[in-house]
């Protein structure tokens, strides 16, 4: 397995485009309303990124057409941009990478529109405790299987189904990196982090059952049972001694 451990050089670059990453969804947060279409977010999220003579990092990946992923309720990911109008009570997501001379940062907000259920408002802190708790879990000596444990347990133990076939990443010069995060696994399996190592960690998972399925557009995944899905997503670097999120706004 070929895990490319980041300089410091590397990792100032890294933090740069983080903390525009950051800003962007933050500002997306505050803006996104009812009415609004995903294209709208699209085109600020873009504006901001080059604003900053910074790269939207999924524009033009693999053929991707856009700035950022909107998926609303019951799809998962990889969700175009488009004339949809957000309504009141949608759960949206708004996954988003910012590419800074040439290395790249990965990060996802859930973004409530209106007033939502306490089912969904359930649904988000589930999402929001899993991302902790992997977080917490990145440091020198553990393993990556430390991370995806703890992304099942709060999971599961909420009654929620991990979609399985949807991962965390390296990320760094590529979108994908190895290793893969998963977001199941065993405590203490995987490989071993180190400092300098970057991940994307993402906990994706649904209301109902964990089936997936991509529609005609070869993008966009949805629910096969058409129950609600989330995501959730920090870029994370091991340090000497913890880890360093940099895809967290600082103040």
């Amino acid at each position: 397995m070929n895990i490319h451990i980041k300089s410091n050089v590397e990792i100032e670059k890294m933090r740069k485009s983080g903390q525009v990453l950051a800003f962007v969804l933050d500002h997306l947060k505050k803006i996104a309303k009812a009415g609004m279409t995903t294209k709208e977010l699209d085109v600020e999220a873009e504006k901001i990124i080059r604003q900053n003579k910074m790269l939207p990092s999924f524009k033009g990946y693999n053929g991707f057409p856009a700035s950022i992923c909107t998926p609303i309720n019951e799809e998962v990911v990889h969700t175009i941009p488009s004339d949809r109008r957000l309504k009141d009570g949608d759960l949206l997501t708004v996954d988003a990478g910012v590419t800074y001379e040439g290395l790249i940062t990965d990060a996802a907000v859930i973004i409530p529109i209106g007033s939502v259920s306490k089912e969904i408002t359930d649904f988000i802190k589930t999402a929001e405790r899993a991302l902790t708790e992997a977080i917490l879990m990145v440091k020198p000596g553990n393993r990556v299987g430390d991370i995806s444990n703890a992304i099942q347990k709060v999971i599961e133990g909420k009654g929620y189904s991990v979609v399985r076939e949807l991962t965390g990443h390296g990320v760094g010069y590529h979108l994908h990196e190895e290793p893969t995060v998963y977001n199941y696994g065993k405590k203490g399996s995987g490989v071993s982090l180190k400092p300098g190592m970057a991940m994307a960690i993402e906990p994706i998972f649904t209301m109902g059952q964990r089936y997936i399925k991509t529609l005609k557009d070869n993008w966009n995944i949805v629910t096969k049972d058409g129950s609600l899905a989330t995501q959730i997503e920090h870029t994370v670097l091991v340090t000497a001694n913890g880890c360093e999120i940099l895809t967290l706004l600082k103040s």
